[in-house]
């Protein structure tokens, strides 16, 4: 997206330039006395002091004027080759964006824009900026208005003799891929969150759970031992009660984020759409050629019952706008596989067996994970002699060793990658279980990074990097040759220029 200053005779055309809805004048003021709602109570606390003075109104017409100022002061067009949105009064500016570079288009509507039948329209231009620039923002236009701007800028016809390259495409109905099923909701509680929540609930009640067992049995006579009891029952209960609140919170949260989710396919086969909300109802556009991959997220409780979480790769979206590119909400993991293996068009990337990374992986693991936790019962032990440490957190951590043991091993399971003919396919994670499978023709270029242990281990970090997604994208503890076979396999050419021992490098590296 690029800026330029007002001037020329094409924008001296102001009859071409549209304004936006003029309900909008309904929700700006709302939206910019709630922003500045801290200042309001404020000023009129400060003002109550002053008998009738009418000035401390100020601070509710201040914010009121602002909402009508934005309205006043924007504008928008499109033109045969880009669409361009103005802004001010006395200090214009102009932002312009090519419509060849119109990556994503997404409509939402808070509560008030649903009752105003107005929607706010985001278009992401993919330019990479961390300042807000790649996104243009008209807000607000009416509902159907901007159902027609969406399709107008995605489902372009290219240009041939005699026909405008700007020319939209005439509308086809859309295919319905995948529709929420409520019965889903039974894995809002599992996701990665929810489970830390739960556990540090669990953690907490049981510390205090064995404190007040230390006191019972530790008491002199009957009477403190009875009246201790009580807290023997309560605060496991009181547990129970937080797991259960907790969940209820999640499925709240997971209706109120996914309520009518349905991901579609437009006519043209051009871009998938994305709609999801309850209160605040969000639609998001995505052109099938900026499509770079997908992730899928299996968080250990999503894994443990069969569930998974799937996600787009794509250039154009913010790094923080993950949200914006969820194709399948948390869902049985069948229908992630199957929505999955319908946007990508094949199956290999989901279904490839993948390569696991030796005998080097699979030793830093387990030293990863039964050091650590085993030295906390030795030290509790070693304190529980020269100190007043209960004997019931030594035991209570003796199966720490062993759960590390297990963790490691299901760490290395899950390490692996895989080539297919369009895909690079990535997975790791135990407790944050990830799939990604990257298109081979997004890579834009590899980082080989290397720790002090990994350098002892003969291992290295290979970072694919991409203009779409997160933009990295790791394989983690990869022998060193197989780490730069795969590298210049995945993306031939891009390494050849580096690479001065490619004759020794073994083609079994790489399956």
């Amino acid at each position: 997206m690029s800026e330029r200053p007002p001037g020329t005779d094409e924008l001296a055309r102001d009859a071409d330039w549209r304004h936006l809805d003029v309900r909008m004048l309904l929700v700006h003021p709302v939206n910019e006395l709630v922003r500045f709602l801290p200042l309001v109570i404020g000023v009129f606390l400060l003002g109550s002091s002053n008998q009738g003075d009418p000035w401390h109104y100020l601070g509710v017409a201040i914010p009121i004027t602002l909402g009508l100022w934005r309205f006043a002061s924007t504008s928008f067009r499109i033109t045969p080759g880009q669409i361009e949105l103005r802004r001010g009064l006395l200090g214009r500016r102009v932002l312009t964006a090519p419509l060849d570079r119109v990556r994503t288009v997404e409509l939402t509507a808070s509560p008030i824009h649903r009752i105003l039948g107005l929607a706010k329209v985001e278009i992401g231009t993919g330019s990479g900026s961390r300042t807000g620039d790649n996104r243009l923002v008209l807000d607000s236009l009416g509902t159907a208005e901007g159902h027609r701007l969406r399709a107008d800028l995605l489902n372009r016809t290219p240009a041939v003799a005699g026909v405008d390259e700007a020319a939209p495409a005439a509308p086809i109905a859309e295919t319905v891929i995948m529709r929420l099923d409520p019965s889903w909701v039974r894995f809002a509680p599992l996701t990665t969150s929810g489970i830390v929540i739960a556990l540090a609930a669990l953690g907490g009640g049981s510390q205090i759970a064995g404190n007040v067992v230390e006191r019972a049995a530790s008491a002199s006579d009957l009477d403190e031992r009875v009246e201790a009891l009580p807290l023997v029952v309560t605060i496991p209960l009181a547990v129970v009660v937080f797991v259960i609140v907790v969940s209820v919170l999640a499925i709240a949260g997971y209706l109120l984020a996914n309520w009518g989710f349905m991901l579609s396919r437009d006519g043209s086969g051009r871009s998938f759409h994305v709609r999801r909300g309850l209160l605040t109802t969000r639609e998001t556009s995505i052109d099938v050629d900026r499509l770079r991959g997908l992730e899928v997220h299996e968080p250990l409780g999503l894994r443990l019952a069969r569930g998974g979480r799937l996600s787009a790769v794509v250039t154009g979206l913010r790094r923080s706008g993950s949200e914006r590119t969820t194709l399948v909400p948390p869902a049985p993991r069948s229908v992630v596989v199957g929505v999955g293996e319908n946007v990508l068009g094949e199956a290999g990337p989901l279904h490839v067996e993948l390569v696991q990374h030796g005998p080097a992986a699979l030793r830093r693991r387990l030293v990863r994970g039964i050091v650590p936790l085993g030295l906390v019962p030795a030290v509790l032990a070693a304190l529980a002699i020269v100190s007043d440490v209960p004997v019931w957190l030594v035991l209570a951590t003796l199966p720490l060793p062993v759960a590390g043991f297990a963790l490691a091993l299901d760490r290395y399971a899950r390490l692996g990658h895989a080539l297919t003919p369009a895909y690079v396919v990535m997975r790791w994670g135990s407790l944050r279980g990830r799939r990604d499978a990257l298109q081979r023709t997004g890579i834009i270029g590899w980082n080989i990074r290397q720790s002090f242990f990994q350098r002892r281990a003969g291992l290295v970090s290979l970072t694919a990097t991409t203009a779409a997604g997160q933009q990295s994208y790791e394989l983690l503890d990869l022998p060193e040759g197989m780490a730069v076979a795969l590298a210049d396999a995945a993306v031939p050419g891009l390494l050849g220029q580096f690479l001065t021992r490619l004759d020794r490098l073994d083609d079994r590296d790489v399956r």
